[in-house]
């Protein structure tokens, strides 16, 4: 009887590896279709930046004939593109190590005290999220022009911070959850302060959540168009998305050039997620689990 149920036991078993084979090869087709459609529009873009634009109409989803490597190099002297690409690196650098170290610092104090309006300054943070940021543009502008920053880095600088604190710190929260109370206790016993549980012992905790928030915040900061648009009128001043528009006006658009201009500046964001793509992974599933 007993080898009669082992027989059982090990056919079902069988029966269960043949339908997982399947489902897994299913699973792995799926996944590669999907790959392959997220990767088309990137794969689209750079053919088209070394096309004419004779050729970008005539064959769109075709390899270039003959590769036009001087776009690259006409849409950089004509967009300005190596002073925008500056402002770009000076306005998302800035606002980035503002996030983070507000971010993280918000962040701890509200997961790791509680005090009598915490649970309030939670919710206006949480509701910061469900703001429409375009509805802002309005009083905005008549806010830094009343304060004499309109048209400089802070004009951007400001509003990127303040909009992408509350995702920071949602994310950080999350994740601090997941630190034990014990390290800071330790860290504490040792002679360290709040501040040098924070700067020797969180903050560094943090890395894989911070590299979440960098990477989130860097993709908003660097493509952003509208916030540039208003706020900025001096062009040394413009950013990246704004020298992409000098190639289109009312009585056409140079597809070519724009083209061009959009590889270059995409090529620094693709480069920063690979970099991090992996902390980036981390930072997202940490602290849902706890234990």
């Amino acid at each position: 009887m007993q080898a009669q149920a082992t027989t059982k036991v090990q056919a079902a078993a069988g029966k269960s590896v043949l339908w997982k084979k399947p489902l897994s090869g299913g699973f792995k087709l799926l996944l590669l279709i999907y790959a392959i459609i997220t990767l088309y529009p990137l794969y689209w873009l750079i053919i088209s930046a070394f096309k004419t634009n004779q050729e970008f109409f005539n064959r769109p989803y075709a390899w270039p004939l003959e590769w036009q490597l001087d776009n690259i190099i006409r849409a950089w002297d004509l967009g300005n593109m190596g002073r925008a690409m500056v402002n770009s690196v000076i306005v998302t650098s800035i606002s980035l190590v503002l996030t983070i170290v507000l971010g993280t610092l918000a962040a701890y104090v509200l997961s790791r005290f509680q005090f009598k309006f915490s649970g309030v300054l939670k919710g206006m943070f949480l509701l910061g999220m469900l703001i429409p940021v375009h509805s802002t543009l309005v009083p905005l502008f008549i806010f830094m022009n009343k304060i004499g920053i309109l048209d400089s880095y802070w004009a951007l600088v400001f509003p990127y911070t303040a909009f992408e604190l509350p995702i920071a710190i949602f994310l950080a929260i999350a994740y601090l959850v997941s630190i034990p109370r014990e390290v800071e206790e330790a860290a504490m016993i040792d002679g360290n302060g709040w501040w040098g549980v924070f700067g020797r012992i969180i903050f560094p905790l943090c890395l894989p959540v911070i590299s979440t928030v960098s990477i989130l915040a860097f993709l908003r900061f660097w493509n952003d168009f509208s916030f540039a648009l208003v706020f900025i009128n001096t062009q040394s001043l413009k950013t990246l998305p704004l020298s992409l528009s000098l190639f289109s006006d009312g009585f056409g658009t140079d597809y070519a050039l724009t083209m061009g201009a959009m590889l270059i500046a995409v090529i620094p964001t693709i480069v920063i997620y690979l970099i991090f793509q992996e902390q980036i992974m981390k930072g997202m599933v940490a602290g849902s689990v706890k234990g």
